[in-house]
């Protein structure tokens, strides 16, 4: 009988251990699992933020990584995704850097986020609509306004608003040689509606574009071995264009031959002219500023500018 209870004794005992034993196990278990699940969200914002860099280090900036367009307004710290396909950013005529948004297609401010897109109409389609993407709110919201509903694609593109509620487009599409067609629209309502200008005079292949205030816009052409400035201003919002003045002194002639977008200064208007794509005075780099006092049509010639200067 004794032997009986001794061994019975040790059994309870050896159970108790080896119960106290599987319970500690499980309870190291479960720390493990809440301390994973406590830190995953951090180490993943973490990873991200490891993951994206921006283009720029300016406090609003982007990143085209990991397949997807990133916005951030705090040099990194954290990313919006823009609800945008990434092809759509570069789709059409465009052999370059795709690391980069195309330059001009593009407003990023902390008050208004917006970007050029081109998407096929239909599977197989050889035309594409022309819409923009923007955010007034840092990406809580977004809202898609389309430019154009069907159009060629699209070689030159140019996006900007000159305010609150004056935007324009610039595009150029079916290039044959050193010649195309291009089309600007205007927006009055902040994106909302678009709509084209009066039918553009030129179907040389356009370089440069935009507006100044919400009347004056510019379009300069010639981008394959130009001559001269080749300048169309509009001063009534698109209805009519009229060419450009330049007066060229001599020494300058066939030096300063393409015409960037003005700027508007204080009481006159200012635009730099540089030497093209095979341009050789003094490098190549330097550009020659000119001034319009009539809003853009006639254009005297004021002083060179080094290339320190336009930066």
């Amino acid at each position: 009988m004794k032997n009986i209870m001794l061994s019975l004794s040790v059994i309870m005992i050896v159970v108790l251990m080896i119960s106290t034993y599987i319970y500690q196990k499980q309870e190291a278990v479960s720390l493990r699992t809440n301390q994973v699940q406590e830190t995953q969200p951090d180490e993943m914002q973490q990873s991200e933020s490891e993951i994206l860099q921006p283009v720029t280090d300016e406090n609003i900036s982007y990143s085209l990584q990991e397949d997807a367009l990133h916005l951030t307004y705090n040099v990194g710290s954290d990313w919006i995704e823009v609800p945008i396909d990434q092809e759509a950013l570069f789709a059409g005529e465009y052999q370059g850097n795709q690391e980069e948004l195309i330059e001009g297609s593009f407003v990023l401010t902390e008050d208004h986020a917006a970007f050029l897109y081109s998407e096929a109409t239909e599977q197989g389609s050889d035309l594409v609509r022309v819409g923009v993407k923007e955010t007034s709110d840092q990406g809580e919201t977004w809202e898609d306004h389309i430019v154009v509903e069907e159009i060629s694609p699209i070689r030159f593109r140019k996006l900007g608003f000159v305010n609150d509620t004056f935007g324009y487009v610039i595009l150029s599409m079916g290039r044959t040689m050193s010649q195309e067609y291009s089309t600007v629209y205007v927006t009055e309502d902040g994106g909302e509606t678009w709509r084209a200008t009066t039918e553009l005079p030129s179907t040389s292949m356009i370089g440069f574009g935009g507006f100044v205030d919400e009347m004056t816009g510019f379009l300069s052409y010639g981008t394959i071995n130009p001559e001269e400035p080749d300048v169309y201003v509009t001063q009534n919002m698109g209805e009519t264009w009229i060419q450009s003045e330049f007066q060229i002194p001599e020494e300058y002639d066939r030096v300063f031959v393409q015409a960037e977008v003005p700027t508007k200064e204080a009481d006159h208007l200012s635009v730099l002219v540089n030497q093209g794509p095979n341009g050789d005075y003094e490098g190549g780099h330097i550009k020659g500023e000119f001034i319009s006092e009539d809003n853009g049509l006639n254009w005297e010639f004021l002083k060179e500018v080094a290339p320190s200067e336009t930066e």
